[in-house]
């Protein structure tokens, strides 16, 4: 069930790269991030692999088996090749007896096709292996982001979007997993095939192997060159593509305000010239990259060329088998592209390395004072709050609550008026322990809160925001969110004490109604309603309610105020409102400003007082005066 809140597709966008793990070219000129501390956090994360040190030698040595027997194929079909040309030139020379020999060629072929089937069966056995090595590491680490997310306090998500924590937990991890699973896999294959490789040819030539070899220096040149020189564009393209993303996203999610205002053609505008600079930045990236692999295969060509002639000579001066030749020559070949995949693996290990730093960083962010577990369960509350002293502020160094002291009896309704930034939702966050006091003291039932676990505390209140915040799923299932367990008729009659029953009869599945992506098959009140329907099925002990009746029309705040009255009756309420006509008849109304209660009583003793809350009464008044009479 997911919230209904606009969120960026977790995977993201496709990257100019592609949705690989190395991207296109193998990653080579994908624009890198790079760690701060790479290699502390390139420990760090080797150590997730210790629980799996046998697999991983596992890997290893199917890796290296199935590398060594791919390798050995070309020095072996060499052979067939030596042993075909023996017989054809024996034949051309007319040598009595002469004759192919296929019955050798046949076992060597045989033998061959042996060597790439245990070759296949190892690298199949390895990259199932290295599958279960990466996911099992991945999902220790997922497991414990997800654990770790639940411990934070409520000051890390105020702190960060709610997009930079989701880029961690989904992103940064498939970035890992990628990684893990094949980019790995890639290095450790590509190391092995450069090392045998170079082994083999040495084998059959030293000479040739000098004149592959002097390529090398001259392929490394090229392929730094051009990753550094296309770096450049592609994160001009991340830019453009960004920025793109970000006007297509907004256009849509706002355009009825686009077309209610006549701004389409502009839109269209600013999307033309997104686009065409997404364009120019792609191109010149996807070109200057492109031109790795025929500047690779040029250099390759030449050093084939290279090691043709000599090999030629070679063999008319019978110092090497053709068959030799041919070999070396599939050498020559296997020969650049390890070393393309092992140079791409430093951009693809850089960005692995940053997200897993970003990972790393989340989980060693501080969590949550641990609650007290031998503290004793609340058997029944009856709703007596006092704040005794209490000082708070979300900085350190900047106090927002000073010395702040009230008492709330049971069954009482306590009204927080004030302006915007007052710390009215403050009240709240500490109340329901968001945030813990700086210092003095919350008492429920004459409890410190800090002594009673959070779990537990949260369950003795009931809230009703003024933003809503609804999941994918039926309306049913919305309103039971509020307590588990809860049957058919609690839930309808908790949406008929909201006045949510009418409406909900009125849609075509009732009550088995889907809220969509964004509930926005719901009008705003009506999601207000099943809010409220949410707190009354919940029946606490502590109601607070933020602005809870903010987003719907006259008639049914109306109706709303008459359910909530009734459901206040012997709880304890606290009820922030700015809408001062709302809040009259509450038990006591604190008046809030800057931090500080400046006024308290009854709506009554407070106008007498003529104070603060008058004038937010009386100008509140004023301000539908003259709006009533601008209408008429």
């Amino acid at each position: 069930m997911n919230p209904t809140r606009s969120t960026q597709r977790p995977g993201g966008p496709i990257g100019p790269s592609g949705p690989g793990p190395m991207g296109r070219m193998g990653g080579m000129g994908m624009p890198v991030q790079k760690a701060k501390d790479f290699r502390g956090t390139l420990f760090r994360l080797l150590g997730y692999f210790k629980p799996q040190m046998w697999r991983l030698v596992a890997v290893l040595l199917t890796a290296i088996i199935s590398t060594v027997f791919t390798i050995v194929g070309p020095k072996i079909l060499g052979l067939a090749t030596t042993k075909l040309f023996e017989g054809v030139v024996a034949k051309f020379q007319h040598v009595p007896g002469a004759a192919i020999d296929f019955t050798y060629i046949g076992d060597v072929l045989l033998i061959l096709a042996g060597l790439y089937l245990i070759s296949a069966i190892f690298n199949y056995v390895q990259q199932y292996i290295m599958a279960s090595v990466a996911q099992k590491t991945v999902y220790t680490l997922r497991r414990q982001v997800d654990e770790k997310l639940a411990r934070l306090p409520l000051r890390f998500y105020d702190a960060r979007t709610h997009g930079e924590i989701m880029s961690r937990a989904v992103n940064d991890m498939d970035n890992i997993s990628s990684t893990l699973q094949q980019s790995l896999t890639q290095l450790i294959i590509s190391v092995i095939t450069l090392v045998g490789v170079v082994v083999m040819m040495l084998t059959i030539s030293p000479l040739l192997t000098t004149v592959v070899l002097i390529t090398f220096p001259l392929s490394i040149f090229v392929t730094t060159v051009i990753a550094k020189r296309s770096q450049r564009y592609f994160k001009d393209q991340q830019r453009a593509l960004g920025e793109l993303n970000g006007h297509v996203e907004e256009m849509y999610s706002g355009h009825k305000i686009v077309k209610a205002f006549g701004h389409e053609r502009q839109a269209v505008a600013t999307f033309d010239e997104l686009n065409a600079h997404l364009y120019n930045a792609g191109w010149r990236a996807q070109f200057i990259s492109g031109m790795i692999m025929p500047l690779m295969n040029f250099i390759g060509n030449i050093g084939f060329v290279f090691v043709s002639v000599i090999g030629g000579i070679m063999v008319t001066q019978r110092t090497i088998a053709i068959g030799d030749v041919q070999a070396f020559i599939q050498y020559a070949r296997q020969f650049t592209m390890p070393i393309t995949q092992i140079a791409s693996f430093t951009n693809v290990i850089q960005s692995t390395m940053a997200s897993a730093e970003r990972v790393f960083e989340l989980l060693d962010e501080p969590e949550e004072s641990p609650d007290n577990l031998a503290a004793p369960a609340m058997v029944a509350t009856r709703g007596a709050v006092a704040f005794q002293h209490v000082a708070f502020g979300y900085a350190p160094d900047v106090a927002l609550i000073e010395d702040m002291n009230i008492t709330a009896q049971p069954g009482q309704t306590i009204a927080i008026v004030g302006p915007t930034g007052a710390g009215k939702t403050t009240l709240v966050n500490l109340l329901m322990r968001f945030y813990d006091v700086t210092s003095g003291a919350i008492l429920v039932d004459g409890v410190d809160i800090r002594d009673i676990q959070r779990g537990e505390l949260r369950r003795m209140f009931g809230m009703v925001l003024q933003d809503t915040w609804l999941f994918n799923g039926t309306i049913r299932e919305n309103i039971a969110y509020g307590r588990a367990g809860a049957t058919e008729e609690e839930i309808i009659q908790a949406a008929k004490a909201a006045h949510a029953d009418h409406f909900i009869r009125t849609l075509p599945a009732n009550y088995d109604t889907v809220l969509n992506e964004e509930a926005s098959n719901l009008s705003q009140g009506q999601k207000q309603l099943l809010t409220i329907a949410r707190a009354i099925l919940a029946n606490p002990a502590i109601l607070i309610l933020d602005e809870a009746t903010s987003s719907v029309d006259t008639r049914t705040e109306i109706a709303i105020q008459r359910a909530m009255l009734a459901l206040m009756q012997g709880r304890t309420s606290f009820v922030i409102a700015h809408r001062l006509s709302t809040i009259r008849d509450a038990d006591l109304i604190l008046v809030m400003n800057h931090g500080r209660i400046v006024e308290q009583g009854t709506h009554t003793e407070l106008l007498a007082a003529n104070g603060f809350y008058a004038d937010l009464y009386n100008s509140q008044f004023t301000a539908m005066a003259a709006q009533q009479a601008a209408v008429s």
